[in-house]
């Protein structure tokens, strides 16, 4: 699958526009622990592997999710393969023993809200970056995804969104400690 996304930054104004307009799904927290490949730079690739935790109403899941090149210039589109685990420790453990190092983990909250036919918006308060809104839709082909950015983007827009962002929250994250000489 496609997973076809279109991120902004966002204000509590926003926020407030998506609760008042959408019906929420559920809130949760997440815990996305990022690898670093032992032969790929997935900064030059543009890939990204990933352990999600996520939380809700008093569930857990946990997922590994890799992440392929983004396939379109104006959004943050690219094909997902994420699988069920039941033991996010134990393949942790596996990734180090094969090699991978652990680079980050991104904590935030999350709140879904479904808009219409399959398409989700996501408000993300993200530790040490702020609040974010995501607006996403599954394809099963590329053909359509320039049609789809469209139509999240002016979702979005009519929001009250005026900037977009098309890095990754660890993209950001790895930008801030640079900037801010906490990188080692």
């Amino acid at each position: 699958m496609i997973e076809i996304e279109v991120k902004g930054y966002a204000n509590e104004a926003v926020f407030e526009r998506v609760r008042e307009n959408f019906k929420l799904i559920r809130k949760e927290y997440h815990e996305d622990t990022y690898f670093r490949h032992p032969c790929r730079d997935f900064a030059e690739t543009d890939e990204a592997l990933r352990i999600r935790i996520r939380r809700f109403n008093g569930h857990f899941e946990a997922f590994l999710t890799y992440k392929g090149p983004k396939i379109d210039q104006n959004s943050k589109t690219r094909m997902e393969i994420e699988v069920p685990i039941s033991d996010p420790d134990k393949h942790t453990e596996i990734l180090r023993n094969l090699g991978f190092e652990e680079v980050l983990t991104i904590e935030k909250t999350r709140e879904k809200y479904y808009v219409d036919k399959g398409i989700i918006i996501d408000l993300d308060e993200v530790n040490g970056l702020g609040k974010f809104i995501e607006i996403e839709a599954l394809a099963e082909g590329e053909e359509v995804v320039e049609e789809t950015v469209k139509i999240l983007r002016e979702i979005l827009e009519s929001l009250g969104v005026e900037r977009f962002e098309r890095r990754s929250y660890l993209e950001l994250m790895l930008e801030r400690e640079v900037e801010h000489g906490e990188a080692g």
